[in-house]
């Protein structure tokens, strides 16, 4: 990173007001980058009535998810390189570009494609808004600011769902994508007159071969995880090779990294281990965290009689409870400088909620369900932004982009194979259920999918619709049985966590300006 100035009179007197606008700023990037999935979702039954293209519908959510997911350890390097506000600056257009064209789709082949596009400026968005918090604020400091970048993501999967169907019943689809346009402005016009950040030119060239072998190695894992149980047997032809491709390609990554000028993920960050440790409890939060998203509100839908419509109100028990423990964590961290705490104890209240889940059967009332639903919600509050900010204060400034991507790609991983795996067991576990309970019409039932709509499962008859909500119940039960079995291996790396000082000086002590804290100034 350029050398800046290091004493408080290089601080301008009006820089908190600065950073105030440029954090209101990253909270609307981390807004779009957050709702786009769940506004869409509730507008897909509208897009295929009008663009048609039901068997491709799938892809409509797995173009975005690989293109970001690809593209996320790419912008991280490119912001260390190169400087993070025009690297940010650029994701946030090709984002909107994305959006724009998305909205004016006229088949499902383009939307596909554009969705594509819109994913790829999402890979640089949630990379983007942390590392510059990383360059703006030091780490002591860091947490509380954190803790509002969970708040926003908890209100994003609570009301995106309401947003997208307001905004599809009343203004069309299109405004589902439309809507980050001006969100987009804002922010962006926010970023370029209010934050100040150092140029930079690095004299290696971009690691061209590593970004590509990654890119494979995340597309094909990506697939693997979508289409695995599905599309393909887990077992199928289609399914070993890309699982062959993609190993084949990580490995190939691995080796080319120890030799490349400029790699895209340095491994020597993986020698620091507290970045290793909180790259696996990221990889099981998210795995734990996105797995809990899908299932609870089909198992209140299916079993408990909640509507689908309220799918993102039925999450505020767990969502709520990650909130305010984010914040309190975050509110602690900085004022103590002490961590060590949060992985181990969310780590405990996570693997206590994920059991308390599993044994919820047909009987379980809301009330209980809820509570159970806010035990994990304040682990995964515990762990969400700790994470990061522990990730963050393990490496040098000048792999700050590189450590905020590599933590978001194996949260975004983790999330992947949490859905493929305890969907998976779900699925299966219903299936097996329905042939016990309601024999042929159990099996003809679940033989097109394992997961019903409220529409779908009022038209069963009585037998098989209760023979349905125990299969569910079953399902459930297995696939958080299995989240609790994996929350163990956080709990594990969580207590081999070294507690290292935070860099940054605390509320009451004196304010010395740190590098981060003055990158702020305009160059």
């Amino acid at each position: 990173m350029a050398q800046t100035q290091s004493t408080d009179d290089a601080v301008p007197e009006e820089q908190p007001k600065s950073v105030r606008v440029v954090l209101l700023a990253l909270m609307i990037t981390m807004m779009l980058a957050m709702l786009d999935n769940m506004i869409i979702g509730t507008a897909m039954p509208t897009i295929v009535g009008e663009l048609g293209g039901l068997e491709h519908l799938s892809w409509v959510v797995t173009a975005y998810t690989l293109a970001t997911a690809a593209s996320t350890p790419l912008w991280g390097k490119l912001g260390d390189m190169y400087g993070r506000k025009g690297v940010f600056m650029s994701s946030i257009v090709l984002f909107l570009i994305g959006s724009a064209l998305s909205g004016m789709a006229q088949d499902m082949g383009q939307l596909i494609g554009f969705r594509a596009v819109q994913g790829l400026g999402a890979g640089g968005l949630m990379v983007g808004v942390m590392a510059i918090i990383g360059d703006l604020i030091p780490p002591r400091e860091r947490g509380k600011y954190q803790g509002m970048m969970a708040g926003v993501m908890a209100l994003a999967m609570i009301g995106g769902p309401l947003v997208g169907g307001t905004i599809t019943d009343h203004w069309g689809w299109r405004w589902a994508f439309y809507i980050n346009l001006p969100l987009g402005v804002v922010a962006l016009a926010a970023i370029s007159a209010v934050l100040h950040l150092p140029k930079k030119r690095a004299q290696a060239r971009i690691d061209y071969l590593g970004a590509g072998l990654l890119t494979i190695g995340i597309t094909a894992t990506v697939l693997v995880t979508t289409w695995g149980g599905t599309e393909y047997a887990w077992t199928s032809a289609r399914i070993m090779e890309l699982i062959g491709i993609g190993v084949a390609s990580l490995v190939g990554f691995v080796f080319w990294q120890t030799r490349a000028a400029e790699p895209v993920v340095p491994l020597h960050i993986f020698r620091s281990r507290n970045f290793t440790l909180m790259s696996v409890i990221g990889f099981i939060a998210g795995f734990v965290m996105f797995g809990a998203t899908l299932f609870l509100p089909l198992y209140q839908q299916a079993v408990q009689g909640a509507s689908a419509t309220n799918s993102g109100l039925l999450l505020l028990p767990m969502l709520g409870a990650m909130l305010v423990t984010s914040m309190v964590a975050g509110r602690v961290t900085t004022n103590s400088g002490r961590y060590y705490v949060f992985p181990v104890l969310g780590s405990v209240l996570m693997v206590l909620g994920l059991y308390l889940l599993s044994t919820m059967d047909t009987g379980t009332s809301r009330f209980t369900s809820g509570v159970f639903m806010a035990v994990v919600g304040l682990g995964m509050g515990c762990l969400m932004q700790i994470t990061m900010l522990v990730a963050q204060n393990s490496v040098e400034m000048k792999d700050m982009g590189v450590a905020s991507s590599s933590t978001t790609l194996f949260r975004t991983l983790g999330s992947s194979f949490g859905v493929a795996i305890m969907g998976a067991l779900f699925n299966n576990r219903v299936q097996d259920v329905m042939a016990e309970r309601a024999g042929s019409l159990g099996s003809k039932v679940t033989e097109q999918s394992a997961q019903l709509d409220a529409a779908s499962l009022a038209k069963l008859p009585e037998a098989a619709r209760e023979a349905y909500q125990h299969a569910v119940s079953a399902g459930t039960h297995s696939a958080f049985l299995l989240g609790a079995a994996v929350a163990v291996v956080s709990l594990i790396a969580a207590v081999f966590v070294k507690e290292v000082p935070l860099k940054g000086a605390g509320p009451k002590e004196e304010k010395a300006a740190t590098p981060q804290a003055s990158v702020a100034e305009t160059v």
